[in-house]
């Protein structure tokens, strides 16, 4: 029995033997095997590695660029096509712009200025040699340009002439600047000469100035109807400027000390002759539109009052806002009375106030007319702004809003009321 066990115990251990070297047989095989493997793999990933790199650096360059491009790109704050041109180039074409402009009005100065004729898209015609007329109805675009002739309208509206004059001078200035502009020299530098010669200017104009004794009056009189008519001899009236030449220093002489030219109003009426103009002392207006019994209506006073409103004297069927609800005949009659009654307050105030004489910047209708022409009171209404304004300063009083309890003393008066017709009208 014994025996039996051990060759038995003994055969198993061969066999355990044996299995151990077949499974160190395979593990030496796994493990060349794995060795091979990594080898083979560290030499794919050491030639794969280059390039790797450079595709690293490739995109790296990419985000780079893309920054800095970022960083870089300009800001746009102006409209697409805007010109944002500076430097010398642009300095020479402002003068090149301002050269066109002096040289479309030259040909209007002097004596023997000739007019331009000029015709606009919608098809209207100006003639005129004045400058500030002719650059105020031409289309200028350039910017230097236009401001020259925000210089010319400055002129006119300051002096009322020389506006031909200066747009030559300042066009002329440029001109004489362009080759020191062409040669580099600063703006500055020529801006600083300028302002001297400026100064120097003034002073020779003080010197050469002619003084006017104000205590001959004729002898001031002649020299202003000289002025007036130098100014008129390159107008269309030039033929009768020495006519105009009086009434405008009339006009001028009509004045109070402080002159102001805003109270001197033209009145442009068709027909008759140039001769046949007058000079107002006093105010002036147009007829206006009117209803049925203006006729009827005095048309001359002597030193009447007058009554300047700015209220309308009519009755109009409301349009907007207006909502009304009536359950019979009688309360819509008794709207009717209401209204007919405020206008005739109204029309019963001014009449009490002592007014002859009733000028409205709003409607007068058809019944107040007749109620004015019944009492045998003048009224215009639709008087312009301005004419009303030229009325409050020449005969008192003040313009009105409302009429309730209108007093005497809120009229004005004059010497003299009348309605005459001049030329066609």
């Amino acid at each position: 029995m014994h025996s039996v066990l051990l060759q038995t115990f003994n055969f198993s251990r061969l066999l355990s033997n044996v299995q151990l070297k077949r499974n160190a047989h395979y593990a030496r095989t796994s493990a060349k095997a794995m060795h091979r493997s990594i080898r083979r793999s560290q030499a794919e990933v050491y030639t794969q590695l280059p390039f790797l790199f450079q595709t690293f650096l490739s995109l790296n360059g990419i985000s780079t660029a893309v920054k800095m491009a970022q960083m870089n790109a300009p800001i746009i704050l102006l409209k697409e096509g805007t010109d944002t041109s500076q430097g010398k180039p642009q300095i020479l074409s402002n003068i090149n712009a301002c050269s066109t402009i002096a040289d479309a009005v030259r040909t209007t100065l002097g004596p023997r200025g000739m007019d331009k004729l000029i015709v606009d898209n919608k098809g209207g015609v100006v003639i005129s040699n004045d400058g500030a007329t002719i650059l105020k109805t031409l289309d200028i675009v350039h910017p230097a340009a236009k401001t020259l002739v925000d210089i010319a309208k400055s002129q006119d509206s300051e002096v009322g002439d020389g506006t031909t004059s200066v747009t030559l001078l300042a066009g002329e200035f440029l001109k004489q600047f362009k080759p020191f502009i062409e040669e580099g020299v600063h703006p500055q530098v020529i801006v600083r000469a300028i302002r001297k010669a400026l100064v120097m200017a003034l002073k020779k104009i003080s010197d050469i100035a002619v003084h006017i004794k104000k205590d001959d009056a004729k002898e001031l009189r002649e020299l202003l109807e000289k002025c007036a008519a130098t100014a008129l001899s390159s107008k269309l009236v030039a033929a009768h400027k020495e006519f105009f030449s009086c009434m405008v220093v009339d006009a001028v002489q009509m004045l109070d000390d402080l002159l102001p030219l805003n109270m001197i109003g033209i009145k442009k009426v068709q027909g008759g002759s140039l001769q046949d103009s007058l000079l107002v002392a006093g105010v002036a207006f147009k007829k206006t539109f009117s209803y049925a019994g203006f006729e009827m209506q005095p048309k001359k006073y002597s030193n009447p009052k007058i009554a300047l409103l700015n209220v309308e004297l009519e009755l109009k069927a409301e349009k907007e806002n207006a909502e009304v609800r009536v359950d019979s005949v009688q309360e819509y009659q008794n709207i009717v009375d209401a209204e007919w009654k405020i206008l005739y307050e109204k029309l019963d105030s001014i009449h009490k106030s002592g007014a002859k004489v009733v000028l409205s910047k709003l409607p007068i209708g058809d019944v107040a007319t007749q109620y004015f022409a019944d009492r045998d009171m003048f009224c215009a209404g639709r008087v312009p702004e301005e004419d009303m304004k030229r009325t409050m300063k020449a005969c008192g009083g003040s313009i009105q809003t409302s009429v309730q309890n209108m007093k005497s003393d809120v009229l004005g008066s004059c010497e003299t009321f009348e309605e005459i017709q001049v030329g066609g009208e």
